[in-house]
């Protein structure tokens, strides 16, 4: 699969995801490696009364068709993390499940990051509250998001910008 970027750079899809809403964003490097691009974001939101497993294939086809469509090369995803409630902890590990074999399938690099660790690379602290996160992600991506997109939406986005700050910092031997 052919990944589009910008000169150099190499296209990356964050993702974010959840049984009832899965956001991802696709970010690339600008025009001669400075600063960042956003090339397309969104959520994919199964209908909430489906059985699981309905919701879980409409989030693995609703990847399939972003990745074909926007060609990432890499994937950011969020790592697991522990959740108050075991049986959403489950859930959520097989919505993550699928989306991390939508991009296996796809034959994507596939990176994760803790929520701490995309909230240090971004705003510089890793307690830093989910607005932050937005206006820092509004900040480096030059653009607001539209106010109806969801903090899934941004989270992934942060994700994608996290991994490609981190590939900065690798390919200069500074991390």
């Amino acid at each position: 699969m052919a990944a589009h970027a910008g000169a150099g750079g190499v296209r990356v899809l964050g993702l974010d995801p959840g049984s009832l809403r899965t956001g991802w964003g696709v970010v690339e490097p600008g025009v001669g490696g400075r600063g960042l691009k956003l090339v397309a974001c969104g959520v994919l939101a199964p209908p909430p009364r489906d059985p699981l497993p309905r919701r879980l294939r409409h989030i693995f086809e609703g990847l399939g068709q972003v990745i074909s469509q926007h060609q990432p090369r890499e994937m950011a995803v969020e790592g697991v993390f522990t959740a108050q409630n075991a049986r959403t902890a489950l859930i959520l590990g097989q919505a993550r499940g699928v989306a991390l074999l939508a991009g296996a399938m796809a034959g994507l690099e596939t990176h994760e990051y803790s929520p701490a660790a995309v909230k240090k690379a971004l705003v510089g602290g890793g307690r830093a509250a989910k607005e932050q996160v937005r206006t820092m992600v509004e900040a480096l991506l030059k653009q607001s998001l539209p106010a109806h997109y969801s903090q899934d939406v941004s989270d992934a986005l942060a994700l994608a910008v996290c991994h490609l700050h981190s590939r900065e910092l690798k390919s200069r031997g500074l991390s």
